[in-house]
């Protein structure tokens, strides 16, 4: 009855903090191997623009005319539908 409170708690931050993590974490892989050349993107920095060159673990993504920027694949944060580029 002692380990009753330690159990339930480890169950607890299971379901509320390993779990979720591990399931954005798989949603974040999917999106990644699912970028193709011509996605609109956002990095983790802020930076938004369209994918122009697919690499191992590299993307350039040009950000302005003429401008492009080479950034690792995990710095990107989320896909933007299409479009969405020239309403900025």
């Amino acid at each position: 009855m002692q380990f009753f409170p330690l159990i339930l708690l480890v169950v607890l931050f299971y379901f509320m903090l390993i779990r979720p993590q591990m399931k954005r974490n798989k949603e974040h892989k999917q999106m990644l191997g699912a970028l193709s050349k011509g996605d609109e993107v956002v990095t983790g920095g802020g930076l938004a623009g369209k994918v122009i060159e697919l690499g191992e673990s590299y993307v350039t993504v040009e950000i302005a005319d003429n401008v492009a920027v080479k950034v690792q694949k995990p710095a990107i944060t989320s896909v933007l539908p299409k479009g969405t580029l020239k309403a900025l």
